[in-house]
């Protein structure tokens, strides 16, 4: 009984020193004293100032995406892409006949609504200044700005 006992402590003591490693390994990857241009996957949970402001304009507080009611349910990084696509939506007013609402299909892929009127991708919009104010949203969002 006391070897076992024995065995199993010091399994878990070198289970515990390998996760340990594990940890500490993994933080010296990520180095914050010299700007690479590039976000660590840890900082993309920041919503950017578009989600920010629709969030507290709906007096959700601050939160990581923003659904509203009656909208279809997409990924945390496509609701933030449709709030940018939305603020550059109202600020050219060409572009405000638009509606727009991204959602998950089924199979798992993107849904782009407009208008009422699914599309499967940002190529297939009904308009190139749509496409255009996707894209650049799009760019904006991986450029965390």
């Amino acid at each position: 009984m006391q070897i076992t006992t024995l065995i199993i402590g010091g399994i878990v003591i070198l289970f515990a020193i390998y996760l340990i490693y594990t940890v500490f390994s993994k933080a010296r990857k990520v180095n914050l004293t010299e700007s690479t241009g590039e976000k660590p996957e840890w900082m993309r949970t920041t919503p950017p100032p578009e989600t920010l402001a629709a969030t507290k304009a709906d007096g959700e507080g601050v939160t990581l995406y923003d659904h509203d009611p009656g909208e279809k349910i997409a990924a945390p990084f496509a609701e933030q892409i449709e709030d940018i696509v939305r603020v550059k939506l109202k600020s050219d007013s060409y572009l405000k006949k638009f509606e727009i609402d991204l959602g998950t299909s089924s199979g798992g892929g993107l849904e782009i609504w407009v208008n009422g009127e699914m599309f499967e991708d940002v190529k297939s919009l009904p308009d190139k200044r749509l496409q255009a104010a996707f894209k650049d949203a799009i760019k904006q969002w991986d450029k965390g700005q």
